[in-house]
């Protein structure tokens, strides 16, 4: 079961540590759809950032001491069901052309709890 947390997350890690670098950093153009369509303010969207980084950071050491992957999976799931109830609130889900990117935010949600519970078993 240690491979399969292993490889969750690695996966994971390296996902949210492209997903947060540019959130962080402010660049590209993902922070500035987050503050133009989902009302975010700047500072909130480094937040978030900076909460991704430091998840991807404890998932990495989480494969050498598995409480704190375990929790940084659980703190990343949290975060990604705020993103999915801000997508919901601004209508992403009904609307064809931003569905696809509001879905990341699911599939990323799911992916968190099946790396927790991979943690947990390969304790």
């Amino acid at each position: 079961m240690y491979i399969a947390a292993a490889i969750l997350s690695v996966l994971l890690a390296v996902v949210t540590l492209g997903a947060g670098a540019p959130k962080a950093l402010l660049k590209g153009d993902v922070p500035a759809m987050l503050q133009s369509h989902l009302g975010l303010s700047a500072g909130l969207v480094r937040f978030i950032g900076l909460a991704e980084i430091a998840a991807a950071v404890g998932l990495v050491v989480g494969l050498f001491w598995q409480p704190l992957g375990i929790a940084a999976a659980l703190g990343f799931t949290v975060v990604m069901v705020g993103a999915v109830g801000f997508h919901a609130k601004a209508g992403d889900y009904a609307d064809a052309k931003t569905r696809g990117n509001a879905m990341a935010p699911i599939i990323l949600t799911v992916l968190s709890i099946a790396t927790a519970v991979t943690l947990v078993l390969a304790m």
